[in-house]
């Protein structure tokens, strides 16, 4: 009898442990097949990955017969053109010509002139590319005096310098655009980047001296990492590299609030007249539009020049977090005016350059095709990207990786369970037989 249970328990036991190598590979395939595509690793940025027919008949044209180009409400180009040889080259390849007087290189001498003047905290300027002029602008700091001195040498430069005040101060929004935090201060995640080796979160480089350790909580239980390769001013970005080396599931998606994310899909060049969207870890996702580029910003920090200018609103918080348009990263959040409920002007660290400066690649989503952009960057209207919740290894623990049904581990797991399984029932049942062998040959012969 006590034989006969013995060979039931094995038999159980062998068949339970098929069952689990059929039922783990049945997870491992089903896990497989409903994940969504890996992320992949971008291209390095190069000087023309911009996708934009106008800026490409620029690059073409020169600076002496062209003023820079843009994207009107149909989402069609525009290039502003110094010639009328200029313009039909423009219109052949079509896009819309629209003659200016000053060119590209006429703008750029002005805001060089402007650069070498005495530096005047409160103020920036940025090339209006529609008017063919050089925005001033000056906020509520800067003095009648200081004003008055630079108004002067405006007007030296000539008539397409357009002075402008405004409402509110020029300042970092310091206080993924999930937050971070130091001691520095209250930032935002931007965008997931690698250098093949490690994974860094790319923010604004004035969130915090190289060295800054940021986390997930207030308390400081939940470390993110540290700041490292930080350049502010002059620039205004840095890098977080992740505490455990890796950013984990969902390194491609950026949040956008309420447990949502947006897929990245590339990086390009932002336009004149681009629609964007801007998420931070304060005022959430906000709309709005590039107005100018080459902007130069003097905060009482220090001047940062190279910026992007959009009308889109930030508040303190939202520093480092992302831009996109489609799906496409086009800047990190640096500062600027006014706040969410009355408005504002704000500037963004344009991505394409960091990724440039400190030789890292841009984590995307494969769903869209891979590595390049999954639709034009420079449509006059634009939608977020495609969605996906927000996750990753800062947000979620070891125990909900390893029972999360759409990961491998869980099937990985019962396979690995079930051949123990059937390893040890096998040497049980040959030590059995040992056993048995031993006691009939010593009865035999006994």
């Amino acid at each position: 009898m006590r034989h006969a249970r013995r060979r039931v328990v094995r038999r159980v036991t062998r068949l339970a442990a098929v069952g689990g190598l059929l039922l783990g590979g049945t997870m491992v395939t089903q896990a497989v097949a409903s994940e969504p595509p890996d992320p992949t690793i971008g291209l390095p940025y190069s000087a023309r990955a911009a996708t934009s027919k106008g800026a490409d008949l620029v690059s073409s044209l020169g600076t002496s017969r062209t003023a820079g180009n843009w994207v009107d409400s149909a989402g069609r180009p525009v290039v502003a053109v110094t010639d009328g040889k200029a313009a039909t080259e423009v219109k052949r390849a079509g896009a819309r010509a629209k003659m200016v007087r000053h060119s590209m290189s006429d703008l750029k001498s002005a805001t060089a002139t402007l650069r070498s003047a005495p530096r005047v905290s409160g103020t920036s300027w940025a090339l209006d590319y529609k008017n063919n002029q050089v925005v001033v602008r000056g906020d509520s700091t800067v003095s009648a005096s200081d004003w008055s001195r630079l108004t002067e040498v405006a007007e030296d430069i000539g008539g397409f310098v357009r002075m402008e005040r405004t409402e509110g101060t020029f300042t970092p929004r310091l206080n993924g655009a999930l937050p971070i935090l130091s001691t520095a201060g209250r930032c935002s995640a931007g965008f997931n980047v690698t250098d093949g080796k490690s994974d860094y979160i790319l923010t604004a480089g004035h969130c915090g001296p190289d060295g800054s350790v940021w986390f997930a909580d207030d308390r400081g239980r939940n470390q993110v990492g540290t700041s490292l390769k930080g350049s502010f001013p002059g620039d205004d970005y840095s890098l977080v590299k992740y505490a455990g080396g890796r950013a984990g599931k969902g390194a491609e998606v950026v949040s956008v609030g309420d447990g949502e994310g947006v897929r990245i899909t590339g990086v390009a060049d932002a336009e004149v007249g681009q629609k964007i969207f801007r998420s931070g870890s304060t005022s959430g996702l906000r709309e709005g539009e590039v107005t100018a580029l080459n902007a130069t910003v003097n905060y009482p920090e220090g001047t940062v020049t190279g910026l992007i200018e959009t009308n889109v609103c930030a508040e303190p918080g939202d520093s480092g977090g992302p831009m996109f348009a489609d799906g496409i990263a086009l800047g990190v959040t640096s500062g600027g005016s006014g706040d969410c409920t009355a408005g504002g002007t704000t500037f963004f660290q344009p991505v394409t350059k960091a990724l440039t400066e400190l030789n890292v690649k841009l984590i995307v989503s494969k769903q869209a095709g891979g590595a390049g952009p999954a639709r034009s960057a420079s449509q006059g209207t634009a939608s977020p990207g495609s969605s996906a919740p927000v996750t990753g290894e800062g947000v979620s623990s070891l125990l909900t990786r390893l029972t999360d049904p759409r990961n491998v581990g869980p099937g990985m797991l019962v396979i690995a369970g079930s051949l123990v399984a059937l390893v040890a029932t096998r040497w049980i049942r040959a030590e059995q037989d040992r056993k048995a062998y031993r006691q009939y040959y010593s009865a035999t012969w006994g």
